[in-house]
This record gives structure tokens, C-alpha cells and sequence, in this order.
């Protein structure tokens, strides 16, 4: 590209930066596309890291060597998080998202890109030290959390069909147990999405007792795969602790309790505030 005024550079490297989360850039590659000296890029970089982590924007990591290079790392403050989830929470509140059953309607929240990307940059930082090879969700309301949180870590996304598609080849269908409902169900992964012994982030929008995410795991055992982490939107907290089917997972808000007749609800922040 063109040789640009420092002020234009600095703002084209940030875009840069942000465009490609996770993803090491050596120095030398910015002073090709900049034509400018290491040393400028450096304290362009410097300049960067500084209001990324004064503006809760995220970290930039350096590393040192020959195949060394700045990485960009999006992380989200535990109180933006928390004002960003408090809000979520007195929406979901309102009495007209009480569907039978105690479900909350949300496809019109998980269809709002802004926030979805707050959703994706706390699901980041949440689980910005685990080493995740891809995303797993179930369609169908999981997947734009799923693709959110994967914009921000830098990952391809793998989605589990309720039944198989003749598009995507052979596939390995399971038989699981809902948590919520004890009813079995099916879900099924083409064989050429996901490679064995990967380690996988698992999302969903909404968990009960937890029987979605049980079944993806299950299936996951037949890839050879590894859970490298549990994220969940909204959990339930009608559910003891003893019809849960499953322990070490993120919720980011609480459903701790709805009336019914009343339409009434109570949501609170999930167990990620509470580490």
C-alpha cells in the first residue's frame, strides 16, 4: 500500500489489528505494508497498546525473536461486561418474553449486532487463556453467539443439526436425553467438520438441565475431541443442583425465577461475575 502520514497509519494499523484477533504480525510485515522503519512501527505500536488497555479495547502482546510479532488479544472489562449484562437482564425481564415452559424469547436480542459483539468479546475474554481449536453450537438461536464469540477469538465454527443434511455427507447422529423434558432427541455432525483430538469451545443460548450440551459433548466423544470450555447466555436457575448435568460451565445471566400466570420474571448476572 501507499506510504501514509503517521496519523493515517496509526489508525489503519489499529483496524488492522482489530480485523484479525489472535493472530501473531511480525513487525516486519507492518513495515512492508507501512514502508516505514521498525522503530516507527514500534512506537506506532506502543502508541496502540496503550489506549487499547486504557479504553478496556483489550491487550496487544508483544513477542520477542526472529518469528516474534504483536498479537492482539480482545478483552472486555468485568464492569463494562457486568452494565452490558445488567441491561440484558432487565430486557429480558419483560413480561411479554414468557413463553410456555419457562423459556425466554430472545431471537430478536441474538439478532442485534451490537450486541452480539459485546456478547462475543465477553465470551473472549472468558476463555482468551484456554486453548480452543474450534466453536461448537447446536442450531439454531446458538449460532450467532457462536460466530460472535469466534469473531473475537479467531475461530471457525462447527454447527450440530438436530438431523442430518444430505449436503454435508456422511455424519455421526447421536441419541441423547434432554435435560429439561427427558425426551430423546437426535443431533448429528458431518465427519468433515470437525478433526479428531481437537479441543472445542462449546456455546449455547439457552441451558436448562443442560441435556443440549451433554449430547454435544457425547458427540464429541466420537471425534476423539476435548471440551476446552462451556459458554452459556442464559441459564436456568430452576434447576437444582442435582438434575444438572453438568457442573464446569460460563452462564453470562441467571433466570432465577418466572410466574407464569404473572409473566413475571427475576434474571440476574450468571456465574461469570461471580469468580
Amino acid at each position: 500500500m501507499k506510504k501514509l502520514k503517521r496519523s493515517a497509519r496509526l489508525v489503519e494499523m489499529t483496524q488492522y489489528l482489530l480485523n484479525r484477533p489472535h493472530t501473531l504480525i511480525s513487525l516486519t510485515a507492518f513495515a512492508d505494508r507501512y514502508q516505514s522503519a521498525k522503530s516507527s512501527i514500534s512506537e506506532d505500536l506502543a502508541i496502540i497498546k496503550e489506549v487499547f488497555e486504557e479504553e478496556g479495547i483489550g491487550q496487544l502482546q508483544t513477542l520477542a525473536g526472529a518469528a516474534g510479532g504483536v498479537r492482539f488479544i480482545p478483552r472486555l472489562p468485568n464492569d463494562k461486561a457486568l452494565e452490558i449484562i445488567l441491561k440484558v437482564c432487565r430486557e429480558l425481564e419483560q413480561p411479554e418474553r414468557v413463553l410456555p415452559g419457562g423459556y425466554l424469547y430472545m431471537t430478536d436480542m441474538l439478532g442485534m449486532p451490537s450486541l452480539l459483539g459485546d456478547v462475543g468479546r465477553i465470551f473472549a475474554t472468558a476463555f482468551a487463556d484456554r486453548q480452543i481449536d474450534v466453536i461448537m453450537t447446536v442450531e439454531t438461536k446458538g449460532i450467532p453467539l457462536a460466530y460472535a464469540a469466534a469473531a473475537c477469538l479467531n475461530l471457525p465454527v462447527v454447527i450440530v443439526r438436530r438431523d442430518n443434511k444430505v449436503t454435508e455427507g456422511s455424519a455421526v447422529s447421536i441419541n441423547y436425553v434432554s435435560g429439561s423434558n427427558k425426551r430423546i432427541q437426535t443431533m448429528s455432525l458431518a465427519r468433515r467438520a470437525l478433526k479428531e483430538q481437537s479441543r472445542v469451545l462449546i456455546i449455547d443460548d439457552f441451558m436448562k438441565a443442560g441435556g443440549t450440551v451433554q449430547g454435544m459433548m457425547d458427540l464429541l466423544h466420537e471425534f476423539n475431541a476435548t471440551v476446552a470450555g462451556v459458554g452459556v447466555f442464559v441459564e436456568s436457575g430452576e434447576i437444582g443442583t442435582e438434575d444438572r448435568l453438568l457442573e464446569d460451565y460460563v452462564s453470562l445471566a441467571k433466570l432465577t425465577a418466572v410466574d407464569l400466570k404473572t409473566k413475571q420474571t427475576t434474571i440476574v448476572p450468571g456465574n461469570y461475575f461471580q469468580s
